[in-house]
């Protein structure tokens, strides 16, 4: 059987078409192993779980992941408002910027000549 380093001067030999298939196919295989102990992991840590079962009883399903806070997959995506929500959605720009700072140098727009 050859070692590791037998069989890389070994494609060192061949033509390109070849050397650039095994180099593909041996990053496919090192993606393919990392996605599946990912995967394994997750399965068995139970983050693609249901749990409680409150996603089948007619709640959405984001309600339902973002009751458990542990192993949500949806994470912020997934946070709704109450239900006695009365303000409307909107955005508030808070200014950070102290009066007592004006003497700080603004930053100059930068060109990039193309």
């Amino acid at each position: 059987m050859k070692t590791v380093f037998e069989h890389i001067e070994y494609v060192k030999g061949q033509p390109h078409h070849i050397r650039k298939r095994v180099a593909f196919s041996a990053a496919a295989g090192v993606t393919a192993l990392i996605a599946l102990i990912w995967l394994g992991g997750s399965f068995a840590t139970g983050a693609f779980a249901i749990h409680g079962g409150d996603a089948l009883a007619g709640q959405p399903a984001a309600a339902a992941a973002s009751n458990d806070t542990n192993n949500s997959l949806a994470g912020a995506a997934a946070a709704l408002p109450p239900s006695s929500a009365t303000v409307p959605a909107h955005i508030e720009i808070i200014d950070t910027t102290t009066a007592a700072a004006p003497s700080q140098k603004k930053a100059e727009q930068t060109v990039i000549p193309f």
